[in-house]
């Protein structure tokens, strides 16, 4: 048939031009952080290795800029900011641009509650470093379950129509005894017709942060992020 050589075909031997342009192509200089984890033969250093997340790539480095996010949040202050013209005379000195400070408006669901991550809530309600708290009634009531009986570790595969048998609940992998429920109702109900009466009798107007504020009050444990809310006038 007596094909003739094409053009693209290349001495024995030869890389072809196409092949050697990809492989052998010259790199730009790359001027962005070099990726590299913390060292742990310098101990274990907390704040080094969560800054270290920035450079560790991958998911780690959405987590890196997310806690440089929060410290942005909590590092502000108005003076970080040039006086406007028409700034108001009380918000012009040094002193008055410090104090203010950014609201943070911290907001979860009610499995935050139910895990172990509720410890973290509280440090933060007890330290005043959130302005205003924002959750789901099952956030509010579980913080109360908890410091009237203990949730439990089990296992996401556990049947939830035999641990019903048991008189248990599964959530997720965490199990809670039915028992943890009617305790929080013995407690429950006689506030809430204390606050009915309050209601009927002195015209007391309760908001959902009012009602929370007051269970806060009633719990007055100091595990209770809502204790915390209250102490602290966080809404």
């Amino acid at each position: 048939m007596g094909a003739e050589k094409s053009e693209e075909s290349t001495e024995e031997g030869q890389i072809p031009e196409i092949a050697d342009d990809a492989v052998f192509l010259s790199s730009e200089t790359v001027d962005t952080p070099v990726v590299q984890g913390y060292d742990f033969n310098n101990g274990v250093d907390f704040n080094a290795m969560m800054n270290q997340m920035m450079y560790t790539g991958f998911q780690a480095t959405n987590l890196g800029l997310a806690f440089k996010q929060i410290d942005a949040m909590l590092d502000w202050s108005l003076n970080d900011e040039p006086v406007a013209d028409d700034e108001e005379d009380e918000f012009r000195s040094e002193e008055s641009r410090l104090s203010v400070r950014t609201k943070v408006w911290l907001s979860y669901t009610s499995n935050i509650i139910s895990s172990g991550c509720r410890e973290q809530i509280r440090y933060i309600a007890e330290h005043h470093m959130a302005q205003v708290f924002i959750t789901t009634a099952g956030g509010i009531e579980e913080d109360f379950i908890k410091c009237l009986s203990d949730f439990h570790l089990g296992d996401f595969a556990l049947d939830g129509k035999t641990l019903r048998r048991r008189g248990l609940n599964r959530t997720g992998n965490l199990i809670v005894p039915n028992d943890n429920y009617c305790k929080f109702e013995e407690w429950f109900e006689p506030i809430i017709d204390k606050m009915h009466d309050e209601q009927e009798q002195d015209g007391v107007i309760w908001t959902p942060s009012k009602m929370i504020h007051r269970f806060g009050k009633e719990i007055n444990d100091p595990r209770s992020v809502y204790y915390w809310c209250y102490k602290n006038n966080i809404p």
